[in-house]
C-alpha cells in the first residue's frame, strides 16, 4: 500500500499558479529515495490546446491551476497509456532497459491499492492476477498507439470487479454491526474517529477483515453522531469498494500500471495524473511555498487526521471530513494532499472545511483563509541559513550550513555572507552541505555565482547527444566572496549539492573536505504528458563538472578526506540509474586559480560540531581543491 510520496520543484515562473507544473527534487514512490535535481519544463500542454514547444512556460498552463480531485480511482484508456509510455521511452536520457515483469507487477499492485483492500492484502486474488498478466500488460503498454484494446488489463479488471463486490458485501455486514453497537462514550467514539486503520509499508492484514473493520467503525460513528455523518459514510463505502464496471476497473489497472512503469524505466522518474500531481513535488523547497491546510496527516476510517502544521483555525488533531464540497473520507493519500493545497492556488480564495474535533459532539464547519500567495515583496528577506562563526587563528571562519538547495539559495547564502561580514575579521567561508540531498539547479547555480561569478559551469547532455552549458550569474563583488573557501561534504551530499562542491573543485576555488559524495549526475525535467492527462518527471539530462569530470555514479572525492559515518546509499547502487558521462572541459581556464587558506597555528574553535573543527584544522596547509 502506498504511503505519502513527494518530490520537489524548480520554478520557472513567479506565479504560484505554476505549482502544478514545476518541480525540483525526485523521490521514487517505491524505493523512497530522496535525492535529485530537476530542471524547468521543456514544454507544457493545456488540455484543450495544441502542444507548444520550446523552453519556458506555456501561458495557458499558468491558468490551468491545480486539478480538483474527484475521489474516484485514477483511470486511463489504453491508447492514453501507450502515448505516455512512448513519450517516456523516447525522452529518457539514455536508451531504455528492459522492464522486469515481476517487479512491474509488484509496483502496479502497490499503486493500484490506496487502502490495502484491492491488490496487496494477502487474501486478495488481484495480486496473483497481476503477476499472471504482467508480461502481457507490459507488451500492451509498450505497443504502438493504435494497437487495439488492452485485453490483459481487462482480465485483471474483471477480477477486480468481482472482488470489489465481495468487499462491498463485507463492508455492509460490518456497517450493520456497527450501527447496532455504537461506541458508548464520546471518548470511545473519538478513538474510532482519530485512529488509523490502514497499514504503512507491507500490508499483512486480510482485506476481508479490513473491509469489515471499516464498515463496523463508520457504522458505529454514524449511529453515535447521527445524520451529519451520513454523506461521509457513503463516501468511505464507495471509495473502499467502488461500483465500477469491468471496463472501468480495467482503466484503473492501466493507470496504476503506467504509474508503476515509469519508475521501472527511470530510477528517478514518475508519472502522476493531474488530480494527484502535487504528490511528486516537494512544496517545502519552493522559494515562497504556498500555505497548506496541514503539513502532515494520517488517514482514519472517516477522514484525515491532522498530525502537524494545521493552518488556523484548523488545529492539530482535527479530523477533516470535507474540503469545499468534496468529502475527503476514504480518499487516497495523493488526492487528499492535493486538496490540502488546492485553496491556495488563487489569491484571495478561502476554503470551507468540515471536521470533527476532540470534545465537540457534532461536525464543525470552518472557513480557512490561506496566507497571501504570489510574488513576495522585493524587500522580503529570504529565510536565514544557519551561520556559525568559529575561531580560526586570529580571526573567524563563517560556517554556513546548507541543508537543501531551494530556488533562492543564492539570496540565502548572500544574506549569510552579509551577516558574517557584519561581525568582522572573517578569514574564510566554509559551506557545510553534509546530508544535503539536492534540490534546484537554478539555486545551485545562483549560489555558485557568489564564489565563481560569470563562468561556464556544467555541460549537460541530452539523449540526442546535444550538449548545453550552464553559466553562473555575474555578481557584484560586495555581494559575493573572493576569499578562502571550503566545502564540507559526506556520502549524503547529492545532486545540486554535488554541483556546488564539484564546480568549486573544478575551478580550484576552494578545498573540498569530508567523504565521497552520493554521485547523482543526472537531472530531471517535468513535462505535461502527451495524453494531456498528467505530468511526467523524467531523467532527460546527464551533467558533468566544468572540467568534464563525471558525477553520475562517481561522486566528488574530497581533497581532504575525513572519517565520517558511512552511508549505504549511493547512486551506483540504485537499480536502473544511468551510467556516468564524461563531458567536455568548459572552464574559463583563466579563472582556474588557487585561493590558499591562511595558517591557523592550531588555534581552532570551539565548534558546536566536532567534525567542523576537524575540517578547519585540515585547512591552512592545503593549497587548492581537487577530486
Amino acid at each position: 500500500m502506498r504511503t505519502r510520496v513527494a518530490g520537489s520543484v524548480a520554478c520557472i515562473a513567479a506565479s504560484l499558479a505554476t505549482l502544478a507544473l514545476l518541480s525540483r527534487e525526485a523521490e521514487i514512490p517505491l524505493a523512497r529515495a530522496r535525492r535529485g535535481i530537476a530542471r524547468p519544463l521543456l514544454h507544457t500542454v493545456a488540455p484543450d490546446d495544441e502542444e507548444i514547444d520550446g523552453v519556458g512556460c506555456d501561458p495557458n498552463a499558468l491558468d490551468r491551476g491545480i486539478a480538483v480531485p474527484t475521489g474516484a480511482p485514477t483511470s486511463l484508456g489504453c491508447e492514453q497509456a501507450r502515448a505516455i509510455v512512448a513519450q517516456a521511452r523516447t525522452t529518457l536520457a539514455a536508451p531504455p532497459l528492459r522492464v522486469d515483469p515481476a517487479k512491474f507487477a509488484e509496483a502496479t499492485s502497490d499503486w493500484l491499492d490506496p487502502h490495502g483492500l484491492w491488490s496487496v492484502a494477502p487474501d486478495t486474488p488481484v495480486g496473483a492476477s497481476l503477476q499472471r498478466e504482467a508480461a502481457a500488460l507490459l507488451d500492451e503498454l509498450q505497443a504502438p498507439v493504435g494497437s487495439g484494446p488492452c485485453a490483459a488489463a481487462l482480465r485483471v479488471g474483471q477480477e477486480l470487479a468481482r472482488w470489489s463486490r465481495e468487499l462491498e458485501t463485507l463492508f455492509d455486514d460490518g456497517y450493520r454491526r456497527g450501527l447496532a453497537s455504537p461506541p458508548a462514550t464520546h471518548a470511545a467514539a473519538w478513538e474510532l474517529v482519530s485512529s488509523a486503520p490502514f497499514e504503512d509499508g507491507e500490508v499483512t492484514r486480510s482485506a476481508r477483515d479490513l473491509a469489515r473493520k471499516l464498515g463496523r467503525e463508520v457504522g458505529g460513528l454514524r449511529a453515535h453522531v447521527g445524520e451529519p455523518l451520513a454523506r461521509y459514510v457513503d463516501a468511505v463505502r464507495e471509495r473502499a469498494a467502488p461500483s465500477m464496471s469491468e471496463d472501468g476497473w480495467a482503466r484503473t489497472v492501466i493507470a496504476a500500471a503506467v504509474r508503476a512503469y515509469v519508475p521501472q524505466l527511470d530510477a528517478h522518474g514518475a508519472w502522476a495524473p493531474l488530480e494527484e500531481e502535487v504528490s511528486i513535488y516537494d512544496l517545502d523547497l519552493e522559494a515562497h511555498p504556498p500555505a497548506r491546510l496541514w503539513q502532515e496527516m494520517t488517514r482514519t476510517a472517516i477522514g484525515v487526521r491532522i498530525d502537524r502544521g494545521a493552518l488556523a483555525p484548523l488545529e492539530d488533531g482535527d479530523v477533516v471530513l470535507r474540503i469545499q464540497d468534496l468529502p475527503i473520507s476514504g480518499m487516497s493519500v495523493e488526492q487528499a494532499e492535493q486538496l490540502a493545497v488546492l485553496s491556495d492556488v488563487h489569491p484571495g480564495t478561502t476554503a470551507r472545511v468540515a471536521l470533527l474535533r476532540r470534545g465537540v459532539a457534532a461536525p464543525l464547519e470552518l472557513t480557512v483563509a490561506p496566507h497571501p500567495v504570489g510574488p513576495q515583496p522585493a524587500e522580503a528577506a529570504p529565510s536565514e541559513l544557519p551561520l556559525d562563526l568559529v575561531r580560526y587563528g586570529d580571526g573567524k571562519v563563517a560556517v554556513i550550513a546548507i541543508p537543501d538547495v531551494p530556488d533562492d539559495l543564492g539570496d540565502r547564502v548572500a544574506a549569510a555572507l552579509l551577516r558574517a561580514r557584519a561581525q568582522g575579521d572573517t578569514r574564510g567561508v566554509m559551506l557545510d552541505v553534509r546530508a544535503n540531498g539536492g534540490g534546484s539547479t537554478d539555486g545551485a547555480i545562483a549560489a555558485l555565482g557568489l564564489f565563481l561569478p560569470g563562468v561556464p559551469l556544467f555541460p549537460m547532455r541530452r539523449r540526442d547527444g546535444g550538449v548545453e552549458v550552464e553559466r553562473s550569474p555575474e555578481v557584484p563583488e560586495e555581494r559575493g566572496w573572493s576569499g578562502p573557501l571550503a566545502v564540507l561534504v559526506d556520502g549524503d551530499s547529492a545532486s545540486a549539492a554535488e554541483m556546488i562542491a564539484g564546480a568549486i573543485a573544478s575551478y580550484r576555488r576552494g578545498v573540498i573536505i569530508g567523504d565521497r559524495t552520493y554521485g547523482k549526475g543526472c537531472a530531471q525535467e517535468y513535462l505535461d504528458d502527451d495524453a494531456h492527462v498528467g505530468v511526467l518527471r523524467l531523467t532527460t539530462l546527464l551533467y558533468a563538472l566544468p572540467d568534464g569530470a563525471p558525477v553520475q555514479k562517481v561522486g566528488i572525492v574530497p581533497q581532504v578526506q575525513l572519517s565520517l559515518p558511512a552511508t549505504n546509499e549511493r547512486e551506483a547502487r540504485v537499480d536502473r540509474a544511468l551510467g556516468p558521462w564524461r563531458g567536455p572541459d568548459v572552464r574559463a581556464l583563466h579563472r582556474v586559480r588557487d585561493v590558499p587558506w591562511p595558517a591557523h597555528a592550531g588555534r581552532i574553535g570551539p565548534c558546536r560540531d566536532e567534525t567542523v573543527c576537524r575540517a578547519l584544522r585540515s585547512l591552512g596547509a592545503v593549497p587548492a581543491a581537487a577530486r
